[in-house]
């Protein structure tokens, strides 16, 4: 698929399944999350993949998070934080590692580190592998950035989830570029 089709036409696929990216399309996807743009050139991102028996693990430690804000959580809500890595058959979890410096603000390496999980998620379009970027409280809560070992200076910028789309590929929503793009001064 040429750059240009891939940027223009990616969607995202919230209904995985398996296989997974081959180790050839990892690599491919890796490789190309590491030339997002990078003010400084801090590299301020790094990712962990887990798959298999990882997955069920995730979904133990979700499900750990959840209990301390909700004791009380039924059956069937503490079985959905178990099921919830469990949407595709591997997730990258993306991590921002932000580093102390003078002239590169920490939101400057968050957006360095969304934009390489752009370039994960295009990447695995233009490979044909499905991929989903999601976040929500999982992301953000001390317990599951504990449990993945994050340090103090690192936060989770998104769970990638990657796979095999469930469903046939659906075309990108039609955007008007006039809508989003003004000349200034008018």
């Amino acid at each position: 698929m040429q750059a240009l089709d891939a940027l223009k036409n990616r969607i995202s696929h919230g209904k995985l399944q398996a296989p997974g990216p081959t180790q050839e399309q990892r690599a491919d996807i890796e490789a190309a999350a590491l030339r997002a743009a990078d003010h400084g050139n801090l590299r301020p991102w790094r990712y962990l993949y887990i798959s298999d028996e990882g997955l069920k693990s995730l979904g133990e430690l979700y499900l750990k998070a959840a209990l301390l804000d909700k004791p009380g959580l039924d059956e069937s809500q503490k079985e959905r934080f178990l099921k919830m890595p469990l949407r595709a058959p591997c997730l990258y979890v993306a991590i921002a590692n932000i580093i102390e410096h003078p002239k590169v603000p920490r939101e400057e390496q968050l957006m360095a580190a969304a934009a390489s999980v752009q370039n994960m998620i295009t990447a695995a379009f233009a490979l044909g592998v499905g991929a989903y970027w999601r976040s929500g409280d999982m992301a953000f809560h001390q317990v599951v950035k504990d449990g993945l070992g994050l340090q103090v200076n690192e936060e989770i910028v998104g769970f990638v989830y990657m796979g095999t789309p469930q469903i046939p590929k659906r075309s990108a929503p039609e955007l008007q570029v006039p809508d989003f793009f003004q000349n200034w001064p008018n």
